[in-house]
């Protein structure tokens, strides 16, 4: 059965979700020094361990939803709720203020949306797995 556009959609944004995460987990290990000499606000290690932590959570989600799992839905609302809260929590205590606040706030929105609709479709799709296999007790 071929997949959602929305779910694929939304495979495409975790997959660049975990390639940010990434450059951003190498970045912080290559330039610690260089992070510390300018006295960044957020510490590298830290810096590094949240973007572990995010590609990890991203890994198990994209292979969740490559696998259909049933519980890949309620990862994808909560880890993006998450996401969320991080980005924005970051952005207004450890980052210097950003003209650019308004394109944040619509991609933020715009991925909201996407999970959003995603996750009605996995649902969906779970839901008529149960019904073509019922289980047999």
């Amino acid at each position: 059965m071929k997949r959602p556009f929305s779910v694929t959609l939304t495979l495409w944004a975790v997959l660049i979700t975990i390639t940010w995460n990434l450059l951003r987990l190498w970045t912080s290990l290559a330039w610690s020094n260089v992070l510390k000499e300018f006295s960044a606000r957020l510490a590298p290690n830290i810096s590094a361990g949240i973007g572990g932590v995010w590609v990890i959570l991203g890994c198990v989600l994209y292979w969740g939803i490559w696998q259909k799992k049933s519980w890949a839905g309620k990862m994808l609302l909560v880890t993006g709720a998450g996401y969320t809260v991080w980005y924005w929590s970051e952005r207004f205590f450890f980052q210097n203020p950003r003209p650019n606040t308004m394109f944040a706030v619509i991609v933020n929105l715009g991925y909201l949306i996407l999970i959003y609709f995603a996750n009605k479709s996995l649902l969906r799709e779970a839901y008529e797995r149960i019904i073509e296999n019922p289980e047999i007790e």
